[in-house]
């Protein structure tokens, strides 16, 4: 067990909080992708029994408690992409949730932690297409990025010129990592060359803007399909894989989240070139976030627990984090309610 104390767990966020784009993350090198593989592709296997052991084993295994938790945690905070993809989404709400992005974690929570003074941020701001100038002008100069969701997000179903369409439009609008969700359909039907194309596409409309390719794992059926869409995507020049839109029945899991750390060490290993991951869609709970941070550190190393590498897809986490937090300083669990996020 890793033991931290609070005021050094307070210099880890607060030192994580710079990575942020585009001073930070996109300091980095891109993915500029490679030919498509496809020998590589299709030999790909996944031992599902061995994964299913590895995962089930990790909560047990790995635990952190008062001082150590509080450092996990408020590391957590910085690579939150804090999300609003609602069909009843208003500008105000979005506003109310670039302040909350500005300032996760109450003022008060800061000072009892040894943080007065100091600030950090999390990770980005993901909204919809229609609302990327209202978060762009909500930030101003704070640093943080907004992404945008796009290529007919959550199914992915659009005309392709439409989705290359929507990409260009947000980009032009400000936003600095784009979202895209890709044809489950080549998946599906293993055309892996169909995809290679449409994510060669969308790497080349983002132009500046850092990509994350959506899997929707929970639509892919099979590991081995999850391993292998992720490697495409990669080859294809993203920047980021992500596990899921948060609209399907089964979202982000640590099975899945081993199977791509696992690509993306793979194709470490192969380019030299270090990919993001990124889980979203039912991560609600403090202690749900810990075993992904574990996982990230054990299968990848300390760098894939930085914003840069590492975001975590969500809407309600922040409030159960903040309230966790606050326990670990008074001592007593407050009401949810007491937690806005936007």
């Amino acid at each position: 067990m890793e033991t931290v104390a609070v005021h050094n767990a307070a210099n880890a966020a607060h030192h994580a909080a710079p990575s942020r784009l585009p001073d930070g993350t996109h300091n980095r090198p891109r993915n500029t992708g490679m030919e498509l593989d496809l020998s590589w592709v299709l030999d790909t296997r996944v031992n599902l029994s061995a994964t299913e052991r590895r995962v089930a084993s990790l909560p047990g295994r790995r635990t952190v408690k008062k001082d150590a938790q509080a450092a996990w945690l408020l590391k957590a905070v910085t690579c939150i992409d804090l999300t609003t993809l609602n069909g009843d989404d208003t500008p105000e709400r979005v506003k109310r949730l670039c302040a909350k992005a500005m300032n996760p974690i109450r003022a008060d929570i800061m000072d009892s932690l040894g943080m007065s003074g100091r600030s950090i941020t999390t990770g980005a701001i993901c909204v919809y297409h229609r609302f990327v100038t209202t978060a762009v002008e909500a930030l101003g100069d704070s640093g943080i990025p907004v992404a945008a969701v796009s290529t007919g997000f959550p199914a992915g179903l659009s005309p392709h010129h439409l989705k290359v369409k929507e990409i260009e439009a947000s980009v032009a609008d400000g936003a600095k990592e784009i979202d895209i969700v890709i044809t489950r359909e080549h998946v599906l039907t293993g055309n892996w060359t169909a995809l290679y194309e449409e994510m060669k596409e969308y790497r080349a409309a983002c132009g500046d803007a850092h990509v994350k390719a959506i899997l929707a794992t929970g639509d892919l059926k099979t590991l081995r399909n999850v391993t292998r869409a992720s490697l495409v995507c990669m080859m294809a020049g993203a920047d980021f894989i992500k596990t899921s839109t948060g609209k399907e029945g089964v979202n982000a899991t640590l099975a899945v989240t081993l199977t791509m750390l696992r690509a993306i060490r793979a194709y470490q290993e192969r380019t030299g070139i270090k990919i993001g991951y990124k889980p979203a869609g039912g991560i609600s709970a403090a202690k749900d976030v810990l075993n992904y941070q574990f996982l990230m550190k054990d299968e990848l190393g300390r760098e894939w627990l930085e914003p840069d590498l590492f975001r975590i897809g969500a809407s309600s986490l922040l409030a159960d984090i903040e309230r966790q937090l606050e326990h670990h300083v008074t001592g007593a669990y407050s009401a949810l309610n007491r937690h806005p996020i936007g």
